[in-house]
């Protein structure tokens, strides 16, 4: 676990952005049509498709920068938008996982920070308001989410809309144990109560329940996670299931799949998928993953990039994910894209 902390402690590096730009124009574009991963160089992915954009923001370490483009291969060379930095020294060091979410005419964008003293325990879960409906903001700083009843490390929050109460929750991995934790939302800065534990399986991984994220469908509610260590090949997606009618702040209402739903694929030099969102095609047929993968199997927490593709549902109404496909892998948009003129 000191290994794991440590090396997500670190700031990244100042050229990242230029490593990662020659990263990425690595790769074939693809026609027009399609497109190849990696989308970014960065991991912890989140991805929302919006008045005509996709929007995408990746863990950055020093801020919060989001890539847009109308097309999934235009993200590759898309410019950041850099829409927070923060001077406050209690929450401006090793940002993580921002996820950004259109609640009541504002979007709320949500992410993990630290102290500039770098200790991995004062990572708390901060929340900034848009001034309108642009996803790139301006932002403003609303507040910390507090969980009264343990107000320690909390990392990768996100949240959903119930359609069963039509409440909304707040996900995010807390000390100790590094599990997964549940509360509802008075407003989308504050918590009503305190946090309650949802035990997840690790199959065979002792070391992170995190990244939680809703994926509702059909009167039920998905929670993916992620397990292992994200420094690890084995770092891998786990599902918890739930009916909307259910009461979900009752750890029992969750049911565990007994498998991981998606893994390393060694074949096609994909390890440590995981830490994903979910986004839907331009037209809404479609349901897409994206997430973070190496093409490792050391284990090292560099080389994490985002990566997207389109997912099915099996006959009993769960997802089917497929297994991670490899680097070389020429993709189709999602259904419903208008590709912008070709240059001349």
């Amino acid at each position: 676990m000191g290994k794991y902390f440590t090396v997500r402690q670190f700031p990244y590096l100042t050229g990242m952005l230029c490593l990662g730009a020659s990263l990425l124009t690595g790769f074939s574009q693809g026609r027009a049509g399609q497109f190849q991963n990696p989308l970014n160089p960065g991991p912890d992915p989140y991805m929302e498709f919006y008045d005509d954009n996709y929007y995408l923001a990746t863990t950055q370490g020093d801020a919060i920068r989001i890539w847009k483009s109308p097309t999934l291969a235009g993200l590759k060379t898309a410019p950041p938008v850099t829409v927070w930095k923060d001077n406050d020294p209690t929450r401006n060091r090793g940002i993580w996982a921002p996820e950004f979410h259109f609640i009541t005419n504002h979007w709320y964008l949500y992410y993990t920070a630290m102290a500039a003293d770098n200790q991995d325990e004062s990572h708390r879960m901060h929340v900034l308001e848009s001034a309108g409906k642009d996803p790139l903001g301006p932002y403003a700083y609303k507040g910390r989410l507090v969980n009264p009843a343990n107000d320690h490390y909390a990392i990768d929050g996100s949240v959903f809309q119930n359609p069963g109460d039509g409440r909304w929750y707040f996900l995010w991995a807390s000390h100790p144990g590094h599990v997964l934790t549940i509360a509802p939302l008075d407003n989308p800065w504050t918590l009503h109560g305190s946090g309650v534990v949802i035990p997840a399986a690790g199959f065979g991984c002792s070391e992170v329940r995190e990244g939680p994220i809703l994926l509702p469908h059909a009167g039920k509610l998905f929670l993916v996670y992620s397990a292992c260590d994200t420094g690890k090949p084995d770092y891998m997606l786990g599902m918890l299931m739930a009916s909307t009618n259910a009461d979900l702040m009752n750890p029992a209402s969750w049911k565990q799949s007994p498998l991981p739903v998606f893994t390393r694929n060694d074949a096609a030099g994909v390890f440590g998928p995981g830490h994903n969102g979910f986004f839907k095609s331009p037209d809404g047929r479609e349901d897409w993953i994206v997430y973070h993968a190496k093409t490792t199997a050391e284990y090292t927490y560099r080389g994490r990039t985002t990566r997207a593709q389109k997912f099915t549902w099996k006959p009993d109404g769960t997802p089917d994910f497929g297994s991670p496909l490899p680097l070389s892998a020429i993709l189709d948009e999602p259904s419903g894209t208008t590709n912008p003129p070709a240059r001349p």
